[in-house]
């Protein structure tokens, strides 16, 4: 049972602890004996306080830091295997009542033509989802409540749920929505959503009061005490992050990993994932205004330190990156990709639509049969699994499994299931052909036993015509 008393943002996000953690970084950094002490205890695979992170990330030996490189990928390897998850986001609406100077979407922006799908839209857009092969849906929208209010959202979430398209469905949808209260977020639980999303955008509190300067939006503490209420009101799979480039990326991964210890300790489970976008360029955004934008090294070193911090949480990059960047994240720490994504209003039945509505410019184009092919030609698993979801491993449960190692009993099986329904539905003859290679070489190393006879016999039926068999 998690604790019940009320809470505030500045008694978890404490400025003053950061900086504090901030300045001993700076001087640590410096001790060879204390980082190896620090990424000693990190190989036990426990995970590390925001204050020996803090320390890690500010350390420049090269030799430590490809210690630490190595060591995201080990554990990474550890917990995830060889396994990306995808999935693509869907935009319902780009109409919005705050003033983010970041995003495109923001209230005073004129320019940008402003599109709210109807349920047959939505149906539309999600049949052409579906076509391509994906299973899982993260689902964005502005926050404005006449267009976009509550109901809308969980209509939106019922028709996404109730489409189906040659057999096949959408079968987790997440949800990206504005901060609201717990009697919303029991509404969105019961409708079905998996993880409950909510980027922070940054944790330094006077950047973002600067950043969001009008709307609901401006309220820091109730925006950063959203995951609170969404954990009371029954969604135990959170999702955090933060829009990099807009402060300083110390301060942002002390925040980063303050909040999760602080869900860790008054629900028992931390975030269920942290998304890791960075500031590019959009509609009416140029990098120029944001001088804490980051280079590449930075951007890795901070998914290699995170990974290591949190090892049990998911971690996700989007198509924001370019091919080579998420190459290069797929081995020190990232867990799950978007692929074949449109970040517009649409965009998936609309050329047009794409092209005026784009929330952000996408770097990684290319089509998800094209992703898929490249994780299978790099040894990686591409799953389109929801099984945790609809079995109940959620919340504490789910990360139960993964703190014991047990999880990947369930997670290989299935990943390799779904991998096989995309091949005999959806792949191109050259994806299905290294993908049917791949199956049968990880196929071999599932331990002999029930769990291995089992997944082999439901391969076997999925090439029948068979579908959604899951442990």
């Amino acid at each position: 049972m998690y604790n019940t008393s009320s809470v505030h943002a500045d008694e978890f996000i404490c400025h003053d602890e950061i900086l504090e953690t901030l300045e001993e970084a700076a001087r640590e950094s410096r001790n060879p004996a204390r980082v190896q002490e620090i990424l000693e205890k990190a190989a036990l695979c426990k995970g590390l306080t925001h204050r020996e992170a803090a320390i890690l990330m500010d350390c420049e030996d090269p030799a430590l830091e490809e210690r630490l490189f190595r060591l995201a990928g080990a554990i990474k390897q550890k917990f995830y295997g060889n396994r990306i998850v995808l999935f693509a986001p869907l935009y319902l609406s780009n109409y919005c009542v705050n003033g983010c100077v970041y995003c495109p979407y923001h209230a005073r922006n004129h320019s940008i033509p402003r599109k709210k799908l109807s349920q047959a839209e939505i149906e539309e857009e999600v049949r052409a989802l579906i076509r391509i092969g994906h299973k899982r849906l993260a689902v964005e929208a502005g926050e404005d409540p006449v267009h976009n209010p509550l109901e809308y959202i969980l209509d939106s979430i019922r028709t996404i749920y109730s489409v189906n398209e040659g057999g096949n469905s959408i079968r987790r949808v997440n949800v990206n929505i504005a901060a609201t209260d717990v009697e919303s977020y029991r509404k969105l639980r019961a409708a079905g959503i998996g993880t409950y999303i909510l980027f922070q955008e940054t944790y330094n509190k006077e950047q973002y009061k600067k950043l969001h300067p009008t709307g609901p939006k401006s309220n820091y503490e109730w925006h950063t005490e959203a995951m609170d209420r969404a954990q009371e009101g029954g969604c135990d799979d959170v999702g955090i992050g933060v829009l990099f480039g807009l402060a300083g990326y110390r301060y942002e991964l002390v925040g980063l990993l303050m909040h999760a210890e602080h869900l860790e300790a008054r629900f028992g489970v931390g975030p269920h994932t942290i998304s890791m976008p960075r500031i590019c360029p959009a509609d009416d955004i140029s990098l120029g205004d944001f001088p804490d934008a980051l280079p590449d090294s930075i951007f890795r070193k901070l998914v290699a330190v995170l990974r290591i911090a949190v090892p049990y949480t998911g971690m996700i990059i989007s198509t924001r990156e370019s091919a080579r960047m998420r190459e290069q994240l797929l081995h020190c720490g990232i867990s799950q990709i978007s692929g074949g994504s449109r970040t517009s209003v649409g965009g998936y039945t609309s050329e047009e639509r794409h092209n005026e509505t784009a929330q952000f410019d996408v770097s990684d184009t290319r089509p998800l049969d094209d992703v898929v092919r490249w994780l299978l030609e790099n040894d990686h698993i591409p799953s389109f699994c929801t099984a945790c979801y609809r079995e109940g491993r959620t919340g504490d449960r789910f990360m139960s499994l993964c703190k014991s190692g047990k999880i990947s009993l369930c997670c290989t099986p299935n990943a390799l299931m779904t991998l096989k329904e995309y091949l005999v539905d959806y792949a191109s003859p050259a994806t299905r052909e290294v993908g049917e290679r791949l199956i049968q070489k990880c196929l071999a190393d599932v331990p002999e036993g029930k769990v291995r006879d089992i997944c082999a016999r439901h391969l076997t039926e999925i090439e029948n015509g068979a579908h959604d068999f899951r442990f």
